[in-house]
């Protein structure tokens, strides 16, 4: 997860008071206070999700590669129907994996967005609209059954995209390292380490968890001011 990931657009989606949430944050939390102070005002501002397919099929062509590689293949996945607009499930379903291969989808990549476009026309994967009716942990089971998709991928849905305010990204590298610079611990908690140690950031621990990327981004004379 990249630490630059906000953006200015997108204000009105959040479900939550941005103010309400630092301020919170700050009472509970004198170590994450610290960042808060050193950081500045959280930045964060989900772009409003208008189709869950694409966000997904993007998501999936993205991992495991470096921006420019991703971006690429990713234009010339959609140029496989360059009079159609994004692909909707039925192409993606009739495209064998020697068609996505010219892309550059590799073998893996392209059974996931088969499995994407199989639980899509079943209705297994809610439209956006379902989806901000659902709960959190409802939507991280319905859609890591997908192949291709993990936990990972469904946090930065519901934190970037769909504005949930309580999101711990307990897998993400950048949040593990934030919270061992902010705490001064020789490595970075595991997952169950962070989930345990992060209940006092409920409600907010999206907010919580941009600030531990912010954490990651302090130069490192700013950073010994968190001893």
């Amino acid at each position: 997860m990249s630490a630059t990931r906000t953006t200015k657009s997108g204000a009105d989606s959040l479900g939550y008071d941005m103010h309400k949430a630092v301020a919170f944050l700050h009472a509970a939390d004198p170590r994450l206070a610290a960042v808060i102070d050193l950081a500045g005002p959280c930045t964060l501002a989900p772009d409003p999700l208008h189709d869950l397919f694409s966000y997904l099929v993007r998501s999936i062509i993205f991992q495991q590669l470096n921006g420019t590689a991703a971006r690429t293949i990713h234009h010339r996945f959609l140029d496989l129907w360059p009079y159609d607009g994004h692909p909707t499930p039925e192409h993606i379903l009739e495209a064998d994996a020697d068609f996505l291969r010219t892309a550059g989808i590799s073998g893996n990549k392209a059974k996931a967005l088969h499995s994407l476009a199989d639980h899509m026309v079943r209705g297994v994967v809610p439209t956006v609209e379902q989806a901000h009716q659902l709960p959190d942990d409802e939507l991280v089971k319905l859609l890591t059954d997908v192949r291709g998709i993990g936990p990972w991928t469904v946090h930065m849905l519901l934190m970037f995209r769909l504005g949930r305010p309580d999101v711990l990204p307990t897998g993400d590298f950048g949040v593990c390292a934030g919270y061992a610079r902010t705490y001064g611990l020789d490595k970075p908690p595991t997952p169950t380490e962070l989930k345990k140690a992060t209940e006092h950031w409920k409600p907010f621990r999206t907010v919580a968890s941009w600030y531990m990327w912010r954490a990651v981004d302090l130069p490192k004379e700013r950073a010994a001011e968190l001893r």
